[in-house]
């Protein structure tokens, strides 16, 4: 379950930098061609960019989405299993608080 949410997101991602790459590719383009378009060109090089960005936005709420559904699913399982196990769960957390403290303590 979580193998197939962490696929998902990196998808996800991988489509996200695209669309960010191509938003700056045409941002360098929109500033290069500022200094000799008219402001018709530069209206439509606007236009073209505004999409852009606007693809790029629904892209990343898209790709988010599931992400934050995953997410409640698993604080819900967590939740669960603390209330059903706490002395676990405080051990477990101590573990991590000791490990944390001596990684700290290292550097």
């Amino acid at each position: 379950m979580i193998n197939q949410s962490v696929k998902e997101f990196n998808g996800a991602g991988g489509r996200i930098a695209a669309d960010f790459r191509a938003i700056i590719a045409d941002s360098e383009d929109l500033l290069k061609a500022a200094a000799t378009m008219s402001g018709e060109g530069l209206a439509a090089a606007r236009v073209k960019f505004e999409e852009k960005v606007s693809r790029a936005k629904t892209a990343l709420a898209d790709a988010s989405q599931p992400m934050l559904e995953k997410s409640r699913e698993t604080a819900a399982a967590v939740n669960v299993y603390v209330h059903d196990n706490p002395w676990s769960a405080v051990g477990a957390a101590a573990a991590a608080g000791v490990l944390v403290g001596f990684l700290a303590a290292k550097r």
